[in-house]
């Protein structure tokens, strides 16, 4: 589902799959569970320095909620309502991958080298940066084509992380299927590669670089958390006040 590997103090959390044929990374509750895990590693390993890098294997970043899985429980109780409440279920779950990822004390980088659908998008904005690859995936809110309204707290991301209006109203609208040049036109995405090899270099790079500033971790938590109050609010995560260590 996925792996945690350190380097120095550059954290890399890589989104598996379940098998060789699963490379889509939805988001099951089991594989909520396992990135949340992931990231509480991350925290407790984490000094001033440290960064955080985010990729996936295969032509997804994430293709969003596991819809198979909650069809796969109404089945089970022979209930459209049980699926419903299924989903309903990763929905909640998920608001704490976004709480871990905007409190995580230190900088964070989206590698999206395939497409990012719904959870999956609201994943990668999760991060202070994402990097697109230009010769393949696109970027999709798929809510509107499914029938299905944005839970809150995607709403607040997506409006504390995109400054346009028109281009949150064309990313959820719309249905858009954004390609990397777009989403930096949008403001979704700090810069587009031509190859997911150079998508990633380019999120180790940029990890790297932050990194070495050796910002204080909880100094860093704190100033993002504030620079987003409404969906940090709607997640419950209070501003926390840091003074200088020397004064």
């Amino acid at each position: 589902m996925c792996t945690l590997e350190k380097r120095g103090s550059l954290f890399i959390l890589t989104l598996t799959g379940e098998s060789d044929q699963d490379q889509e990374h939805r988001l099951s509750p089991s594989v909520i569970s396992a990135v949340r895990s992931a990231l509480a590693e991350v925290r407790s390993q984490a000094v001033d320095g440290s960064a955080l890098v985010t990729l996936s294997q295969g032509k997804f970043f994430s293709n969003g909620f596991d819809l198979k899985h909650a069809q796969a429980v109404g089945a089970r109780a022979g209930s459209a309502e049980a699926a419903k409440a299924e989903l309903r279920r990763m929905v909640d779950l998920f608001r704490g991958v976004v709480a871990d990822l905007l409190s995580l004390p230190m900088p964070t980088v989206a590698a999206v080298t395939g497409h990012a659908a719904a959870a999956g998008l609201l994943l990668a904005m999760s991060h202070d940066y994402v990097m697109m690859t230009s010769s393949r995936g696109v970027m999709y809110m798929s809510e509107l084509d499914i029938g299905m309204t944005l839970p809150d707290y995607f709403t607040a991301l997506i409006r504390g992380k995109i400054g346009s209006a028109a281009a949150r109203r064309d990313l959820v609208l719309t249905a858009a299927k954004v390609r990397a040049t777009a989403a930096v036109e949008m403001g979704i995405v700090e810069s587009a590669h031509d190859s997911a090899e150079e998508v990633v270099d380019a999120a180790m790079r940029r990890a790297e670089e932050l990194g070495k500033r050796r910002w204080s971790g909880k100094a860093y938590a704190g100033i993002r958390k504030a620079l987003y109050p409404e969906v940090c609010g709607m997640l419950g995560l209070k501003d926390d006040v840091v003074l200088p260590t020397k004064l």
